[in-house]
């Protein structure tokens, strides 16, 4: 007859191995999930996605003589209105956003839906279950968390598309900031 320890069930270092590879699985499948989105908006919008590759230091004296024309054509006119090239840049940085206004919501719905299934099932396991209530109860936080992070950056893309301008020229003048279209930021007198 064989016989079985009191207590059945995987031993301290391979629950903690458990727990480890299964919140490194769960972060890998977050990341993965990002460059998927990441990869349909640089499909959908290719120009607007290298923008950024072109700011920092250079070397290259045309390149920065190109960048100080941008700046000036999008401060003498914020929607690059008139200035076909500019508004082309400004059009594609508008369609840049608005793929993740749209993937964002979409995630931020199934992170939500994840967030009840884990809620349900950890209010369904019995008490004495700690580990799994443990385990449901800390998936249903990530996901909501990934939920409110998700809404953020679709608000945050909403609010870009609207008026993608200032945002288009906060990144040739070397940074993402909330300026407004004179300049200040908002709430801000003007000095």
């Amino acid at each position: 007859m064989t016989r079985y320890p009191l207590h059945s069930g995987p031993a301290v270092g391979e629950r903690v191995a458990l727990g480890i590879s299964g919140v490194v699985a769960s972060v890998l499948a977050l990341c993965s999930m990002l460059l998927v989105m990441a990869n349909i908006q640089g499909a959908t919008a290719p120009f607007a996605s290298l923008l950024p590759m072109l700011m920092g230091d250079s070397d290259d004296a045309r390149l920065d003589e190109t960048l100080d024309q941008v700046r000036q054509g999008m401060a003498d006119n914020h929607s690059g209105g008139g200035v076909p090239a500019l508004d082309v840049m400004v059009r594609d940085f508008q369609v840049y956003h608005e793929v993740m206004m749209v993937l964002a919501p979409v995630m931020a719905v199934a992170f939500l839906a994840l967030a009840v299934y884990a809620w349900r099932r950890f209010a369904r396991t019995a008490r004495e279950d700690r580990r799994t209530r443990r385990v449901f109860a800390a998936f249903g936080i990530a996901a909501l968390l990934v939920t409110v992070a998700a809404l953020v950056v679709a608000v945050a893309n909403t609010t870009t598309v609207v008026d993608p301008a200032p945002s288009l020229a906060a990144l040739f003048d070397g940074g993402w900031s909330f300026r407004s279209v004179n300049g200040r930021l908002p709430g801000t007198a003007q000095r």
